[in-house]
């Protein structure tokens, strides 16, 4: 959301001469028999000085919305990328199609153990149960029970589904046993409005190992190395806010290229300590960009 601020310039209407009556001296009445001649103020023509006002009134109306509209888009966009509490902000508002997510607070860590991105651990590691750091569905959503996994973790084979083609499949998932992968909690869901989301964490021995396979592995500038379902032509989401960055978490998110196909798809991979995230949205005609990167900011926020 950008902010516009507006500034009106020599706002106060120059001053009218002689505007203000001369003070009248000897003020006290005389006898009423003998009228004391008083002087009177010259006469200011009251027509300018009434428009004047009008219009001193007029800007300070505009004034005061400006000052209003812009405190209300640095909030909101405070809203989105802040998070400098426990408690993730719900965010939900019908103005602008946010969804209406839970009061949302990271899960307590082992007694000791750092956060995954303080300089004191090295690996970045997650110490807390992973399965907790998956963003939970918004309210009325219908939630997707296939990825609910054995246990909350979910096989590999259900994540690899989401990419296009065979080959792509076997390329990635031979990444992710070169590679060490531990597990994948993942949660999808469905909103009303039919768009569907799937979020996938995958962790690692470390954050070196999952820089790795987010890049050069599995995300490039412009385009993802590998196409997802639906989503054979993918290209940079250059319309995805800078200010909605995360500290320390690297975003690669991507939007299909026009014309779609029977879904627009959106997703993004996030790169946070020895974690990686992918974030796929899909909908019949287009996928919306704000709960597309609503979710995006809020799970950020959850891993880092």
């Amino acid at each position: 959301m950008t902010e516009q601020t507006s500034s009106v310039e020599d706002a106060t209407p120059t001053p009218v001469e002689n505007a203000t009556p001369t003070p009248v001296e000897n003020a006290t009445p005389t006898p009423v028999e003998v009228p004391a001649a008083q002087p009177s103020a010259p006469e200011v023509p009251p027509a300018p000085v009434r428009k004047d006002r009008r219009v001193l009134r007029a800007l300070l109306r505009w004034t005061a919305a400006t000052v209003v509209f812009a405190a209300v888009g640095a909030s909101v966009a405070y809203g989105i990328t802040r998070m400098d509490r426990t408690d993730v902000p719900g965010m939900a508002t019908e103005s602008d199609g946010r969804w209406d997510y839970p009061t949302i607070t990271r899960p307590p860590l082992p007694s000791g153990s750092p956060r995954p991105l303080a300089e004191s651990n090295r690996t970045g590691t997650h110490y807390a149960d992973l399965r907790r750091l998956v963003l939970p569905a918004p309210k009325g959503a219908h939630v997707d029970a296939a990825l609910r996994g054995t246990d909350g973790w979910l096989a590999t084979k259900t994540f690899l589904a989401e990419y296009a083609s065979r080959d792509d499949r076997e390329t990635v998932g031979q990444q992710l046993t070169d590679n060490g992968l531990r597990h994948i909690a993942a949660r999808g869901w469905t909103t009303p409005d039919g768009t569907h989301t799937r979020i996938y964490l995958l962790q690692f021995d470390s954050v070196v190992v999952a820089d790795e396979v987010n890049s050069p592995g599995l995300t490039s500038y412009n385009t993802p190395i590998y196409a997802l379902r639906g989503a054979e032509r993918t290209m940079a989401d250059d319309r995805f806010p800078d200010r909605a960055t995360v500290d320390d978490v690297i975003r690669h998110a991507y939007d299909e290229v026009k014309p779609y196909g029977a879904e627009q798809v959106r997703q993004a991979y996030l790169s946070a300590g020895d974690t990686l995230a992918l974030i796929v949205q899909s909908r019949k005609g287009a996928a919306k960009a704000v709960p597309f990167q609503q979710t995006v900011v809020l799970q950020s926020q959850l891993l880092g």
